[in-house]
């Protein structure tokens, strides 16, 4: 694995529940390659999900596991990389607590995340002072591995300038420590849930990585199209169809152009194209589906691949912090 500083690339994820396809081409497709061109971190942000489910964490641990097994299944390889779970590395609260106390609060407060999910989770009490400074610990478990890259989406643009903030307004007190780490901007990928509406295991609208074909075959046949297109014989339109961005992720160009022309002349049925898309969902879920079934048999095996990826996380956390404590004289 390649440990140029200069080729780092870190990212991660809440363990809230399983992954769905959107989480793939959202973000997966994405970390698979930079594993092979940069030494890559993916960490499982547990402390993360208790900013928001502190109330229940039954479900935690076993979430993890479920989290690092959909990595695996989707092609992330811990001989390309460095997969760890986060409250295992305690660096990670040290320097959250340090940064804290250089992060004025009106940059948490101003965080647009925050304001939105206030008004939009009404259901958990968000009032907690862990919510308002996950921003910080998020920046305290970038910061930790000093990484040049941090591949995002548009919406998360916001987040990572807060550590970029976070990071100079460190260096200007206490000399040049934090690289300031760059976006990565992810492609966005059109996934609507299966109603239309984002695609969230809350709503339950997604299809999952784990998802079997007996599983998903009702799913797709319930599947929101083209609103306007009430019988077979009606001309429908792609571009407005709930079904369409999926083939456009997972159905070769040629039979796209098929779809669209027969869709658009009314000679295909959606019937017909939800099972052109069946097809194709069969077959990009396959070899994922071989990996997931090979860890689940082996669950000794992602123990020791997160045990040995916690190991080498530590030991970069523990020189990061060396020089953190250092500049600041403690």
């Amino acid at each position: 694995m390649n440990h140029d500083p200069n080729s780092r690339t870190l990212s991660g994820m809440r363990p809230t529940g399983p992954l769905h396809i959107g989480h793939y081409f959202g973000a997966l497709k994405n970390w698979i390659p930079m594993q092979h061109t940069t030494a890559s971190f993916f960490f499982v942000a547990d402390w993360h999900a208790l900013t928001s489910d502190y109330a229940d964490t039954s479900h935690i641990r076993e979430y993890v596991n479920g989290l690092v097994i959909d990595w695996l299944a989707a092609g992330l390889d811990p001989e390309k990389s460095v997969i760890f779970r986060q409250s295992k590395i305690l660096e990670h609260a040290e320097l959250n607590l340090l940064l804290g106390m250089l992060t004025p609060v009106s940059w948490l407060e101003r965080n647009p995340t925050y304001k939105e999910q206030q008004q939009e989770i009404t259901t958990k009490d968000l009032s907690n002072f862990g919510f308002l400074g996950y921003p910080v610990l998020m920046a305290s478990d970038i910061l930790m591995y000093r990484p040049k890259w941090v591949p995002v989406g548009q919406d998360q643009l916001p987040h990572l300038e807060l550590t970029r903030e976070i990071a100079r307004r460190f260096n200007s007190f206490y000399g040049n420590v934090f690289p300031e780490p760059e976006a990565r901007l992810t492609p966005a990928a059109k996934c609507p849930g299966l109603d239309g509406r984002k695609m969230s295991k809350s709503y339950g609208n997604g299809i999952f990585l784990k998802d079997t074909p007996k599983e998903i075959e009702p799913k797709i046949r319930g599947m929101f199209t083209d609103p306007a297109r009430l019988r077979r014989s009606d001309p429908g339109n792609p571009d407005v169809c709930n079904l369409y961005p999926y083939h456009k992720l997972l159905t070769d160009e040629a039979t796209q152009k098929e779809i669209c022309e027969g869709c658009r002349n009314a000679t295909l049925g959606c019937v017909d194209c939800k099972k052109i898309f069946m097809k194709s969902l069969e077959a990009f879920l396959e070899p994922l589906h071989e990996r997931r079934a090979y860890y689940e048999a082996h669950p000794e095996i992602v123990s020791d691949i997160l045990e040995s990826g916690n190991k080498a996380a530590r030991a970069e956390a523990a020189a990061t912090m060396a020089i953190v404590r250092d500049a600041m004289h403690l």
